[in-house]
């Protein structure tokens, strides 16, 4: 199969193009050797299927980031059969910089004049023709978003691929133009491939080249003891670049022809931007964006109809029987979107899916294994344990995928970037750079991709730093914990609002990963902070069939994880809840005896100052199970609930009352354990605050050791986790148990600063 490479620089729209192309015969793996991400996929309308690789988004072809020697390495020894330049057309002279580089590879080259409908509609025109004839290169206008002349640059791509090419320089007036030529004939007398860009390359003191290329260094330093530039003296890499920009400038930039050349006329975005990333209300704003997230995904009183237009709910209008049941079908469909108030968006999602989808699905299969005949172990495990444990994991999708398209939709539309540069000034008192924030943003989704993306960071420290508190951004996989815990104080308790809690609990995690790097970049990671340059893409509104393609891979790693890592996770709590030390089968109403229990028991103490240990008697340990069930997947915390919980409601002498515990949405099985264990809200809070922040999944854990390298910094960052994680919980449930104990966290904290700022000028004195 023939492979194309697709080659561009970040927000050129190569993703996008990557998605139309391939669609649903996209995956992701990971680069041999390394952790980048490695996204493959299929093009099957040239005259035979072609392979189309996603390199990472990058400005050059120099070695300063992992991204960059990827993309070097896989055009260099990999040799596709063409490689696609995205280039935007809107800041031509920036991306034709990389084009520039590429063009000295011996490799079929087609050029993608991206986002030319974004061009054009500013009255702004490229005269491709031209371009092609001065790049000696095939030229094709696109729109990735709107998936305009794709055909055709899959064509000329084929056609490209088709013909052998030799690479070409543009630094043909450069004063170096000899020493370049001189170097090319030696690498290929060496039989170098490619001898063109390794003699550039070389020329330039490129560390990969000078420690591959050592016998040929003394040619260029010969020629550096004759020579000296006016303006850079003796950098040859500066003197290459300058020679690049003035070619590119006098060459290839009369081909864009501006509307207005002499007044600059102020875009949209500008216009926006003036507002959003106002150095005053940037962050407030931000911060009301999240809250409407939030509230658009969780909230059960999205529209107040009841109140304003004196609607009845559904039990006031007789369409809900004595039993709490729809009287018809078509009520039930109704009780999902309102009830007294239109739900909001999430929350409809939510409903339809468990109460008309996952619900009949799992009760259907629950109850044919109950009229099987098996034996009551047999169907206790199938039931309680496998079924309920990932039918409650499962129930938790909609919402995950609501939130994840939300946070999609900022990310994709240019608004995270605005975010990034808003918090750069903030987060340098932190020691850290706005760059920083785009991983710590991904946590939001998943840990794994979001430390992995640390790797644009150039500063070990600033790495380490950004990697620990990573998971304090709450991934999906967290989300079950904070809707199901909040929803059961809101149901037991009837006290607060399921999403304002929620709400909360996120802005703790971004708190504690705040405070903490105030003190790891004061202490033990102190540095120097990066300086961060970054574009800022124009607005534009997300592509649909890219959201969906998001959607999907996510919902299609969810299920997988429900279908392994879950279930086995919950046959094993449920073997572990219902067998003794000697493997004697127990009831429900048993599980105090059981091997789970007595192990649970002997970590119940370590527990007490964070609200769930040692204080909640007899049956405190299971959320002490839940806890580290989590330790393996975050959503086993809610399917151990599950399993739990049905044991619980059948422990004799309790009153559980008007309880589901087979209701998908997990809250039932927190009512249940609440009244069990009589846990107070600070104890549950805290609980939420200490999965939010202990180390994360087997899965982040793993990508954090290869990221960070180094045994000792992995093996301090696991006790980071842990410690943070017992601090933070320790504080919510004294201050909430106890108000007045918060003077004693404030001057607890105001210690640590001091002690910082104290040391810090210390060290500044001693140098």
């Amino acid at each position: 199969m023939i492979k194309f490479a697709l080659a561009g620089n970040p927000n050129c729209g190569k993703t996008t193009l990557f998605n139309s192309l391939t669609g649903s015969t996209a995956h992701v793996g990971n680069w041999p050797g390394v952790t980048v991400d490695k996204r493959e996929g299929i093009y099957k309308k040239c005259e035979e299927p072609v392979s189309v690789i996603d390199l990472p988004g990058i400005y050059s072809l120099s070695p300063y980031t992992p991204e960059e020697v990827i993309a070097r390495k896989y055009i260099l020894d990999e040799k596709p059969d063409c490689v696609i330049n995205i280039v935007d057309a809107t800041n031509l002279e920036r991306n034709l910089y990389l084009t520039t580089q590429i063009m000295e590879i011996d490799v079929p080259m087609v050029i993608a004049l991206n986002m030319i409908d974004a061009l054009e509609k500013a009255g702004d025109k490229i005269d491709a023709k031209e371009l092609e004839k001065r790049l000696n290169i095939p030229v094709v206008k696109i729109s990735a978003l709107k998936e305009q002349g794709l055909d055709e640059l899959m064509k000329r791509a084929y056609e490209a691929s088709k013909i052998e090419r030799k690479g070409e320089t543009v630094l043909g007036e450069s004063a170096l133009k000899h020493l370049i030529g001189d170097v090319r004939i030696a690498l290929s007398g060496q039989n170098v491939e490619n001898p063109l860009f390794h003699a550039v390359k070389l020329v330039e003191g490129d560390e990969l080249e000078v420690s591959a290329h050592k016998e040929t260094l003394p040619m260029i330093d010969e020629f550096k003891k004759t020579f000296k530039d006016d303006v850079f003296g003796t950098d040859f890499e500066a003197l290459i670049a300058d020679g690049r920009y003035k070619y590119i400038s006098g060459k290839f930039s009369p081909v864009l022809k501006r509307k207005s050349e002499a007044k600059f006329v102020e875009s949209r975005s500008d216009k926006a931007d003036k507002v959003i990333t106002h150095r005053v209300w940037g962050i407030p704003i931000f911060l009301l964006v999240l809250f409407a997230i939030f509230h658009l995904t969780f909230s059960e009183n999205f529209l107040y109809l009841g109140s304003i237009f004196n609607l009845p709910t559904l039990e006031d209008a007789g369409l809900i029987n004595a039993e709490g049941e729809a009287i018809n079908y078509g009520v039930r469909w109704l009780a999902c979107i309102y009830d007294g108030a239109v739900y909001s968006p999430g929350v409809i999602f939510n409903n339809i899916w468990n109460d008309m989808i996952v619900g009949e699905l799992f009760g259907f299969i629950q109850g044919g294994v109950e009229n099987s005949g098996m034996s009551e172990w047999a169907t206790g495990l199938i039931n309680n344990g496998i079924i309920d444990g990932v039918s409650s994991v499962l129930s938790f999708l909609p919402w995950i995928l609501t939130l994840f398209l939300f946070f999609s939709i900022l990310e994709d539309s240019g608004y995270m970037a605005r975010i990034a540069f808003i918090l750069d000034k903030m987060f340098r008192k932190f020691g850290l750079s706005g760059r920083a924030f785009m991983p710590m943003i991904m946590g939001f989704g998943c840990s794994v991709p979001a430390i992995i993306n640390t790797r644009t960071l150039a500063d070990e420290k600033e790495r380490t730093a950004t990697i620990r508190v990573i998971p304090f951004f709450s991934c999906g996989a967290k989300l079950p914990i904070l809707t199901a815990i909040a929803g059961g104080i809101v149901a037991y308790f009837g006290v607060g609002n399921a999403d304002i809690i929620t709400y909360g609990m996120y802005l703790l995690g971004i708190l504690t990963a705040v405070l903490s790097v105030l003190i790891m970049r004061g202490t033990t990671l102190k540095g120097e902070t990066p300086p961060f340059i970054m574009e800022l893409p124009a607005y534009h509104a997300p592509q649909f069939k890219n959201l969906m393609l998001h959607l999907w891979d996510k919902t299609k790693h969810f299920v997988k994880k429900a279908f392994t890592i879950i279930i086995a996770s919950t046959i094993v709590i449920w073997v572990l809840t219902h067998f003794s030390f000697n493997w004697k089968y127990l009831a429900d109403e048993q599980i105090n005896q059981s091997i789970m229990a007595g192990i649970s028991q002997l970590f119940q103490p370590i527990f007490t100052p964070l609200g769930f240990g040692s204080q909640l008697g007899e049956y405190g340990w299971v959320f002490v199970v839940g806890a580290i069930a989590g330790l393996i997947a975050k959503e086993n915390v809610i399917a151990t609930f599950a399993t739990l919980g049905a044991c619980l409601v059948a422990v004799a002498g309790l009153d559980i009352t008007g309880l589901d515990i087979n209701s998908e949405d997990g809250i039932d099985a927190v009512r249940a354990m609440i009244q069990v264990t009589g846990i107070g809200v600070p104890g549950l809070i805290a609980y939420i605050a200490f999965n939010m922040t202990t180390i994360p999944c087997f899965a982040a854990v793993a990508t954090a050791k290869a990221e960070l390298g180094s045994k000792s910094r992995y093996k301090l960052t696991l006790l980071f986790w842990l410690l943070t994680s017992y601090i933070v919980s320790s504080l919510v449930y004294t201050v909430g148990s106890w108000p007045w104990c918060a003077v004693l966290w404030a001057a607890a904290l105001a210690g640590v600063i001091a002690f910082i700022v104290v040391r810090n000028k210390n060290v500044k004195i001693k140098e």
